[in-house]
């Protein structure tokens, strides 16, 4: 199953990261009419397409920030990859696909995105009893150093 979810997800990351365009004009179009409507409202005026842009961004990497520690990895092994994959993937938009536009503002929405992956699953295992974390000799430990 993390084997299946880890490759739809690295297909699903390459499709949305480093085709040469994101979308055709007709989703554009459709974006583009959703914004002007909720520009029009003044509750939803602040949703522009930079926010859009960088909650979607957000929203891409958290399944990494799951998939790094379902696969074993520490905390900070998820934040790190992310950081260095979002890195990986501005440069080959800046140097192969002119279409894109490369921006440190997604390298921090993207790592950003991936942290919070990491946060909700760590408070998950901690939430649920029988979790990985309750098995885990390293957590025992720190647990029971904690009780005396």
């Amino acid at each position: 199953m993390l084997v299946a979810a880890s490759a739809l997800y690295a297909f699903g990351l390459w499709w949305m990261t480093l085709r040469p365009s994101i979308y055709d004009a007709s989703v554009g179009g459709i974006l583009t009419a959703v914004l002007r409507v909720l520009a029009a409202w003044p509750p939803t005026a602040w949703v522009t397409f930079d926010v859009v842009e960088s909650a979607s961004n957000v929203a891409m990497f958290v399944p990494l920030g799951l998939l790094v520690l379902g696969w074993g990895g520490r905390w900070w092994h998820g934040i790190l990859i992310a950081l260095l994959l979002s890195i990986a993937i501005e440069t080959t938009q800046l140097a192969f696909l002119p279409t894109r536009v490369a921006d440190a503002r997604d390298v921090v929405a993207n790592t950003l995105g991936a942290g919070l992956g990491v946060v909700a699953l760590v408070l998950l295992r901690r939430l649920l009893p029988g979790s990985q974390d309750s098995h885990n000799p390293r957590h025992r430990k720190l647990i029971d150093t904690r009780a005396q």
